[in-house]
């Protein structure tokens, strides 16, 4: 007798040309909150910076490109993977942040939705193919994917696209250490109902939502700098408080996960999370193994993109995992059938959630 899976059965991404180094921050002038600039030298920041976010580049759009236009080549990509009719989507879910931002300008632009505007430029004419926004942070993809799957379970719909896509690099204050870490990107994913005869595909989900002292640890703030009109909002950070919330709320919330999937870390070969900081990230993973009384983790089994991608908040997680599947990843990693894979992610609301995975 088979059983009915929720699979992903294509993807794509997008990870835009234009490399920015940590060097080409040279001419910025960097200030504190109280607008007092620092007395180090840029070399040092960069350094230090490097050092704890594992971060040597990043990618920016051009000019000529938005949110909605990279997400649309994610979709396609991901649409040709999976070689399914795209008028047979039922629906189209786009995580992001911030909209369409045009380059030179700060002001957010949702109207229409991100999702109505890809479906638009994919040429979707079937009306029941019903797309909309989620707004969740950087865990937005994977929440998308958790959507999804609810709709599927529940006989609502068949298959689905869930996109990622984002243009940080519009929402910076240049004059802010912590813009250096942020990136765009897109990525991608067609998630299914298919008939199989053992249990695969998602198989495990967790997610929550933390909003009492937490929920603007990531807010919207004016420049550093006090030359800028302070009217103008920039996506600013509480980062102390971001890394504390993390080490403690993301590895539980993992191995809830797994728990629910009837799983155990040692049956896990690739654990994908969000790509926000090496070192949170490597702490994460080193508390998860602790929950299981683990103390060796496994060589290569959290890939990183972040040192040459940065960190592009929806899109990590979906364009690492897109590029371990084709082979394109900057660390050479493969996913082989039958693996079991975890996918995390957390991010501003404070949210947290992850995925159980069998390939």
């Amino acid at each position: 007798m088979n059983i009915t899976n929720v699979m992903i059965t294509g993807t794509g991404s997008y990870v835009p040309n234009r490399v920015v180094t940590n060097q080409d921050f040279a001419k910025n002038l960097f200030f504190d909150e109280g607008g007092k600039a620092f007395e180090t030298s840029h070399e040092e920041i960069a350094e230090k910076f490097k050092m704890i976010t594992g971060i040597e580049e990043r990618r920016y759009v051009d000019d000529n490109l938005m949110a909605s236009d990279i997400g649309t080549i994610a979709a396609r990509l991901a649409i040709e993977d999976a070689g399914i009719d795209m008028e047979t989507i039922d629906q189209i879910i786009v995580a992001h942040n911030f909209g369409d931002v045009k380059s030179k300008t700060i002001q957010t632009d949702i109207l229409p939705s991100l999702a109505s505007r890809i479906k638009h430029e994919l040429g979707i004419k079937n009306p029941a193919c019903v797309a909309y926004d989620v707004l969740f942070g950087c865990p937005g993809w994977i929440q998308g994917i958790i959507q999804a799957t609810a709709f599927i379970r529940a006989g609502m719909a068949k298959k689905c696209l869930v996109i990622a896509t984002e243009t940080l690099s519009r929402v910076l204050d240049m004059h802010d250490r912590d813009s250096m870490i942020f990136a765009d990107g897109s990525g991608a994913c067609i998630i299914e109902a298919v008939e199989t005869e053992k249990q695969e595909g998602i198989i495990g989900m967790e997610a929550g939502t933390w909003t009492e002292e937490e929920a603007y640890f990531l807010f919207l703030g004016k420049s550093n700098s006090l030359d800028e009109d302070p009217s103008i909002r920039y996506i600013k950070m509480n980062g102390r408080k971001i890394y504390e919330f993390a080490i403690t709320k993301v590895p539980v919330a993992m191995k809830s996960c797994l728990d629910k999937a009837g799983a155990d870390i040692r049956d896990v070969k690739k654990i994908i999370i969000h790509q926000a900081n090496e070192k949170l990230d490597r702490e994460i993973i080193k508390r998860l193994f602790r929950l299981y009384d683990e103390k060796d983790i496994p060589e290569g089994i959290m890939p990183m993109s972040i040192h040459k991608l940065g960190n592009s908040s929806v899109a990590t997680v979906p364009t690492l995992l897109d590029q371990i599947r084709k082979g394109t990843s900057i660390e050479k990693h493969e996913i082989n059938k039958g693996d079991l894979i975890l996918l995390a992610s957390v991010g501003a609301g404070m949210n947290v959630n992850a995925i159980a995975y069998r390939y």
